[in-house]
């Protein structure tokens, strides 16, 4: 205990000396969106660093939903009383009501105005475990999913330029970007903060029930360890040890998609690599339950490799999506593959996924399509 009061009494005084402030008081707003990010306490700008309220828990994905290189601090509260998430080998644990989930969009800083942002996949950049350093740092917008009696609701919140507060922005927004690369290359895009409507549209994963539900925060994404501040540890390990998810196998028998970076990886590791990034980029609608259900092309990581997972599958109503090809997937020829024709490009009425992204992924693309041509046969 004397340890843990002179490692507390240590940190605050750490917090004193770069300006801080005490963390905020999280808070669970049960009607109406607050107009201001800082109301709901999740996270606050402190100091020059973006801190997490208080039993606020940062976590990360094995493989990361593309938003044009934008990275993201995640984030996890659930009040106290309200229980633990249950755990779901499949589907996002069922969280209590009460349960708050950000996700705050940011790209490290270019070295030109203050529009110029850095292209990089290396995800959690300038956060320290505890906090997100914004010396280097372009804040975006910060999205908000939060669990009430009548079910999840989301909204999204723009940084103003001043980068020390965010506000509720129910519309959405385009903000003009220029993404800069290691080489120097320059390439200007418009990036989209969704509006209500279309969070909903990725959001809804069972069109059956209805409603909105998370996306990331399942077993086969967190599976992996975390850098919290002072320590590593598995995610689902430590989520039981807070108090945030009760049940479920041992992280070692738990499911677990690849952990993939943009880097392409060993030859063997193809396959589980492409997948994992097809079921968190495309999954959620591309599922038996979601909202491209009647396309008849089921990306998640448990399909078997055949028609429905796309090989030889002609499409239901693609229009000009299909560049005159005839198959989502072509075996052994990723050229001839609608799926990386959508893909790859970033045209409105062709590209896939449709939303949250003004950029082709290409990284992305040259791992699916890497995957695409080492399958063996063909559509003859």
């Amino acid at each position: 205990m004397a340890r843990l009061a002179l490692a507390a009494a240590a940190g605050l005084a750490l917090a004193a000396c770069r300006g801080e402030t005490a963390p905020p008081e999280p808070v669970f707003h049960a009607g109406e969106m607050p107009a201001a990010l800082e109301s709901w306490g999740q996270v606050a700008v402190s100091g020059g660093r973006l801190v997490l309220g208080e039993g606020v828990t940062a976590y990360d994905l094995n493989t990361a939903l593309f938003s044009d290189y934008a990275l993201k601090l995640r984030t996890v509260w659930i009040p106290e009383g309200a229980g633990p998430a249950a755990y779901d080998a499949r589907e996002a644990f069922a969280f209590p009501v009460g349960t708050v989930i950000t996700k705050t969009f940011y790209y490290p800083a270019g070295e030109g105005g203050f529009d110029e942002v850095v292209r990089t996949r290396e995800a959690m950049l300038h956060f320290d475990g505890s906090a997100l350093d914004l010396s280097g740092v372009r804040l975006i917008e910060t999205r908000v999913l939060v669990h009430r009696e009548s079910g999840w609701d989301a909204a999204a919140y723009v940084w103003d330029e001043a980068q020390r507060s965010a506000r509720l922005s129910r519309t959405g927004d385009f903000i003009d970007l220029t993404l800069v690369d290691a080489s120097g290359a320059r390439e200007a895009f418009s990036y989209l903060v969704p509006n209500v409507n279309q969070c909903a549209n990725c959001h809804e994963t069972d069109t059956a029930e209805g409603g909105i539900r998370p996306i990331g925060p399942k077993a086969r994404h967190l599976n992996r360890d975390f850098d919290y501040a002072g320590t590593r540890a598995n995610q689902l390990e430590r989520w039981r040890e807070l108090g945030l998810l009760e049940g479920g196998p041992a992280a070692d028998e738990a499911p677990s998609n690849l952990a993939w970076n943009g880097e392409m990886p060993l030859p063997a590791m193809v396959e589980p690599a492409a997948r994992g990034y097809l079921d968190v980029n495309c999954a959620h609608c591309h599922s038996r339950t979601g909202p491209a259900d009647t396309s008849g092309l089921f990306l998640e990581p448990w399909e078997p490799v055949g028609p429905n997972l796309g090989l030889c599958k002609p499409p239901i109503a693609a229009g000009r999506g299909t560049g005159g090809r005839l198959y989502s997937i072509v075996p052994g020829d990723a050229h001839a593959s609608i799926l990386v024709h959508r893909m790859e490009s970033d045209r409105a009425d062709i590209m896939m996924p449709e939303l949250g992204r003004a950029l082709a992924d290409t990284e992305g693309v040259a791992l699916v399509a890497a995957w695409i041509d080492q399958m063996a046969g063909g559509c003859g």
